[in-house]
């Protein structure tokens, strides 16, 4: 493997592996032709990762991580004005953390293999709410320095995430390329589903076989009938290579890929559409200026913030995934994981809310309007039309 030798800010050797640059390999899309971004950007509470789920009880549930003492938390998120078409989203929605440690860090975080805990993923199922979580350290590969996850579990709310009970599933419950889960999501409180499965994507580096908070290779996707998610044995992953004729096996090695981008995969969410009937995926992962894959933690800040932004659509959870956005140089200092909550979205699904996070004042829940211009419309919604406003 070719290193690429560098000095860092400090003084200090800072040499990586250097991958090939980041190109992603899906075709753009037919379908959604072109998108329009808002150029305001509305910024609430504090942390990072964010992973949400509409509740049934209409509140958005989020996850996030590194904040207010502690390395992980839950917030509810209240609605307070859906209007897309305002000039402005500020006063729109309150958020305000409803548990400030979901379960006993002293207790959990024990292991020095993976002294950080971290949310994955959030799902509520008509009023309970399941937390997916990811046991991690902070990298130990000195030329390729990733977030690397451990083991993963789920803990179950039945009271708005004011209490988790801490034995829905033992911490091993799911292990190296599954340690990080990310629930896909429908509507309020699971309704709209396709089925009666719950379905997860996990990512991970096809070659050490290891899961990554960034610069992965693929997600795998698991599914498991929607009462049964603590169930282990119940969880079956993709086993196809042909998204026409899924198959599915209880065998987690043989799980194949349903999506692909070697060293660009992020921890990503996924959220159903149902104005547009499409799935929607935010990837992201961090590059160098040469739009080489470096992750964040490779580099001191701030040399290390450059990111990838790549949106994706398919029919189905499995794909096949067709490229219809990107952005080489992503947010203010290299941004992640991007979101799309399905409270928000138009019921036409042409203008959808964006939540991601990023460093320094971008800490924190970062939301932007968003635009969809499908192949078979003939203009943005009327909705967007101040999106390129200029003071």
């Amino acid at each position: 493997m070719k290193i690429r030798e560098i000095t860092g800010i400090d003084g200090d050797r800072r040499d990586y592996y250097l991958y090939p640059r980041a190109v992603p390999p899906y075709e753009k899309s037919d379908y959604i032709e072109t998108v329009l971004f808002d150029r305001f950007r509305y910024h609430s509470g504090e942390g990072d990762m964010w992973p949400l789920t509409w509740a049934k009880d209409d509140m958005i549930y989020a996850g996030a991580g590194d904040n207010r003492g502690c390395p992980m938390n839950i917030w509810r998120i209240k609605t307070l004005r859906f209007s897309p078409d305002s000039l402005t989203c500020t006063g729109h929605w309150c958020m305000d953390p409803v548990n400030e440690q979901p379960i006993d860090i002293k207790k959990y975080c024990m292991d020095p293999a993976a002294p950080y805990v971290k949310p994955s993923g959030l799902l509520d199922i008509g009023g309970s709410l399941y937390l997916s979580m990811e046991a991690q350290n902070y990298g130990d590969n000195p030329y390729f320095c990733r977030q690397r996850n451990i083991h993963g579990w789920i803990v179950k709310s039945t009271d708005g995430g004011r209490s988790f009970d801490p034995e829905t599933t033992p911490r091993s419950f799911f292990e190296g390329k599954l340690s990080s889960c990310h629930f896909l999501q429908f509507g309020r409180g699971y309704t709209g589903a396709r089925d009666g499965y719950v379905y997860a994507y996990f990512p991970c580096d096809l070659e050490d076989g290891n899961s990554y908070w960034e610069n992965n290779d693929a997600l795998l996707l698991g599914r498991v009938l929607a009462d049964q998610i603590p169930i282990r044995d119940s969880w079956e992953f993709y086993c196809g290579t042909d998204p026409a004729h899924p198959a599915w096996s209880k065998n987690e090695k043989l799980a194949q890929p349903v999506f692909t981008y070697y060293k660009m995969t992020g921890a990503n969410h996924v959220a159903y559409n149902p104005g547009i009937h499409r799935y929607l995926m935010g990837n992201y992962s961090f590059v160098d200026e040469n739009l080489n894959p470096r992750p964040v933690h490779q580099m001191r800040y701030p040399e290390s913030h450059y990111s990838q932004l790549t949106l994706y659509e398919a029919a189905e959870p499995w794909g096949p995934w067709k490229l219809f956005y990107q952005d080489d140089r992503w947010g203010s200092y290299g941004d992640y994981q991007p979101n799309f909550p399905t409270k928000w979205m138009t019921e036409d699904g042409r203008i959808l809310y964006m939540v991601s996070s990023g460093s320094w004042d971008d800490y924190n829940l970062v939301v932007q309007k968003v635009a969809l211009k499908l192949k078979t419309d003939k203009a943005f919604p009327a909705a967007a039309r101040y999106f390129q406003y200029e003071l």
